[in-house]
């Protein structure tokens, strides 16, 4: 007698779209949709966004009209996943008719104050795989960002970490000059 295992009911990207589309989750409910699996996110707290307000307002006066600042949005990046990054910078177009896919994100923000483990070793193969080209994780708690550049399959090829002190600049915008001490003013 064959035994059967229960397994988890995946989603995909197009039936987690549905499921927000008809209001299953309520309005205050932080999810995204990460391997097929529904996973409810951190509440955020106060260092968090301020990170994300100073990173924010950063990238909107140096990028311009160049590219739009993506401010916790989904991002549809795989068919079974549809991460929200705290930011991202996308091409300049209208995405009112459906979230940002993978050739759109020219850069992916993660502030990281309690999800630095998740970031690292989740959100950074996902990324990696989308060919999402450059992907800052933020440690709120350490006061560094680590920068991944040039994904390669499942990890980034170039990968380094800035400190107060030091400043980063976006590859697709390397105009856009940002100090590591501006984000954790």
């Amino acid at each position: 007698m064959a035994i059967e295992i229960e397994r988890p009911r995946k989603f995909t990207a197009d039936e987690f779209e549905r499921m927000v589309e008809a209001g299953i989750f309520r309005e205050d409910e932080r999810l995204e949709l990460i391997g097929g699996e529904i996973v409810q996110m951190a509440p955020i707290g106060h260092r968090h966004a301020a990170c994300v307000a100073n990173l924010n307002k950063r990238l909107v006066i140096g990028v311009g009209d160049r590219a739009l600042v993506w401010v916790q949005g989904p991002a549809r990046l795989a068919i079974d996943s549809v991460p929200e990054p705290d930011l991202a910078l996308l091409r300049s177009h209208s995405y009112r008719r459906g979230a940002p896919r993978p050739d759109d994100v020219l850069l992916v923000v993660e502030v990281a104050e309690s999800s630095l483990r998740y970031d690292q070793t989740v959100k950074l193969p996902l990324y990696a795989r989308a060919g999402v080209p450059e992907y800052w994780i933020v440690s709120v708690e350490g006061e560094w960002i680590e920068v991944c550049r040039s994904p390669a399959g499942e990890r980034y090829r170039e990968r380094s970490r800035a400190a107060r002190g030091e400043v980063i600049a976006p590859v697709a915008f390397a105009d856009v000059r940002i100090s590591v001490d501006d984000v954790f003013a």
